[in-house]
């Protein structure tokens, strides 16, 4: 089974590699971005029956760090 875990710097964490994005999109022409947020997308192959708890105790101990991420799950 597939699960998709989506991380992603919380609101109002400074996200320079979003800004990087940003400033290189308007130097190639693209003025219309006004902010860029970056994140990763964890796909993890789980065997049937996992548990969506399980999958948030990844999260919390090992996929993202709470104190400056949020995560969604997609089981």
């Amino acid at each position: 089974m597939k699960v998709k875990v989506t991380v992603m710097l919380k609101t109002g964490v400074l996200d320079p590699q979003g800004e990087a994005v940003r400033h290189a999109l308007g130097a190639l022409g693209f003025d219309g971005v006004e902010g860029v947020r970056q994140g990763k997308l964890i796909e993890l192959d789980v065997v049937e029956g996992t548990a969506e708890a399980d999958v948030t105790a990844m999260c919390e101990k090992l996929l993202a760090n709470t104190v400056i991420e949020s995560y969604s799950i997609e089981m």
